[in-house]
């Protein structure tokens, strides 16, 4: 699989970012995007998704089985938003110094000076999110939708304010006639911010990352 370079550099994008992209050259009522290259795909609407229940804020956990407790119905509800297509929900998991990062191998140990799949902190997650909810995105057009199951959650390393949860995932990927599976290792290292749990690295290490594949990952696994 090749590196990901969807995120344009550029300035801040703002909330509206995917209601104020111009597509140059075309008269107001001209196809463009999916419609100029397949009449049948239709313009992709901004997605709904389907509602996820927020959880409130939980008192410090006073056990070890709590917050292993916590943290689960945490990763299951990023898998949620994932599969409901519920984009800032998700990026809203993150501290604000958080990084999704999906190395090429298991081996890499860093990101800066070495090819990964994606390494984004959390603007560059908002400029994919613009990109992907345009309505002329071409890789979201077809009918397209993900399934998530996560287990074997395990607690590697704790401190008072941060945890190192190691956990397996899969996920089956539908695109029109395609099916696709993903599966591998969710590393992530949370923190607590005002209450909550917050994602400060979130690593995934993918046991197929490098099989062939007729488009690369448009979107976080």
């Amino acid at each position: 699989m090749s590196t990901n370079d969807d995120a344009a550099a550029g300035a801040r994008p703002g909330p509206r970012l995917s209601q104020e992209i111009v597509i140059e050259g075309a008269s107001a009522d001209a196809p463009v995007g999916a419609q100029a290259i397949a009449p049948d795909h239709s313009p992709r609407a901004a997605p709904s998704g389907r509602q996820v229940v927020a959880t409130a804020p939980s008192p410090t956990p006073a056990t070890a089985t709590d917050v292993l407790r916590e943290i689960e119905q945490f990763l299951y509800r990023q898998s949620e938003l994932l599969d409901g297509k519920l984009w800032q929900d998700y990026i809203d998991l993150f501290a604000d110094d958080g990084i999704y990062w999906m190395p090429v191998t298991p081996e890499q140990t860093e990101w800066e000076g070495s090819p990964s799949i994606f390494a984004e902190d959390k603007y560059m997650m908002e400029v994919r999110m613009g990109r992907v909810t345009h309505p002329t995105a071409w890789s979201q057009a077809p009918m397209w939708a993900t399934s998530h199951v996560l287990g074997n959650v395990v607690i590697e390393s704790t401190s008072s304010d941060q945890w190192v949860v190691r956990s397996r995932f899969h996920m089956m990927e539908l695109r029109r006639d395609t099916v696709r599976h993903f599966g591998g290792t969710y590393r992530h290292t949370l923190v607590r911010d005002r209450g909550r749990l917050r994602i400060k690295l979130q690593r995934v290490d993918m046991f197929n990352a490098q099989a062939p594949y007729d488009y690369v990952l448009q979107v976080w696994v």
